[in-house]
This record gives structure tokens, sequence and C-alpha cells, in this order.
């Protein structure tokens, strides 16, 4: 059983509440526009992170994280990029990736907007965090939680950090 924190678009924020609550989280997915890396090396310290590059993210960046990713934990596959859309209105190409790689979980950030809904065309559950950060015109900045157990999703808790 993992214990998954998930949040996108700090774009170089720091909050001490991400360390906060996902201090109990065995991994942390950040779906891009990180913005810095102080922010990957301060998610890295509370727990492993997988991350995604995003728009405004540098070539640095760009190289270490890369801008998909597609991996496996706990019997669940997960596909992650920054710019993905949603169900009924997918980034282009976006689409063509996920039934190719058929994941569980599509996660992606870019829209600052909390989003989480599942997508019975493609048998996958998608989930915008929505932003974490301060910059851009969300009217709540938000993180997600959810725990992962023998493939099954389950808990998913969504936690709000106010504007």
């Amino acid at each position: 059983m993992k214990r998954i924190g998930i949040l996108s678009d700090t774009h170089g924020y720091w909050d001490a509440r991400y360390a906060k609550h996902f201090a109990d989280c065995d991994e942390i997915w950040h779906a891009g526009d990180i913005g810095s890396n102080e922010i990957i090396d301060r998610l890295s310290e509370i727990a492993p992170l997988i991350a995604v590059a995003g728009n405004i993210d540098d070539s640095t960046t760009r190289r270490t994280c890369g801008t998909l990713k597609t991996w496996t934990t706990e019997g669940v596959k997960v596909m992650m990029t920054h710019i993905g859309g949603y169900p009924g209105k997918y980034a282009p190409g976006i689409r063509f990736k996920i039934e190719t790689n058929r994941p569980d979980i599509f996660v992606a950030g870019h829209s600052h907007i909390l989003k989480v809904m599942y997508d019975h065309s493609l048998n996958t559950l998608h989930i915008n965090p929505g932003a974490a950060g301060v910059y851009g015109w969300q009217a709540v900045r938000t993180l997600v939680k959810l725990t992962l157990d023998s493939g099954t999703i389950k808990d998913l808790e969504v936690i709000e950090l106010g504007k």
C-alpha cells in the first residue's frame, strides 16, 4: 500500500504546508510547471518524487524530468504530463497516448483547475490537482492525496490551501 501526494503548477513557490500534508506520503507526483530546482529538492526530501516538466520549466528541468512519464506502482499504471487536457477535451495527441498506454490514472496540470473525473471511454481516472502555487488565476490552491493498494485506487482527498 502506498500513499501518494499529487500537485502541479507550483511555479517556483514553496509552501511549508506541502511538507505537512505530504508527510505521510510514500511518493509525490508533480505534474509540471515546477519552476525551480529548489521545489524538486524540497519535495524529494519528503518522499521520492516523480515529476514532469511543464511549459514554464527551463531546459535543464525538461532534460531531468522529461515531459511525459508512464510507470506502475502498487499494481496501478500511471501516465503523467503537464498539458493533457481532460476527458472530452484532451490536448492534441494525448488521447492516442492514453489509448496506447492504457493507464489506470492519467495526471495532468496546466489549467490550474482541480478536476478529478473518470473517463469511461478510456477506462482511466483523470486527475488534475489544480495549482499549488500562488501564480495564476485559480480561486483556491489545491493538492490531492490518494492511496494505491494492490491495483486499487482509494481514499482520494482534496486539500485546499486557500488563495
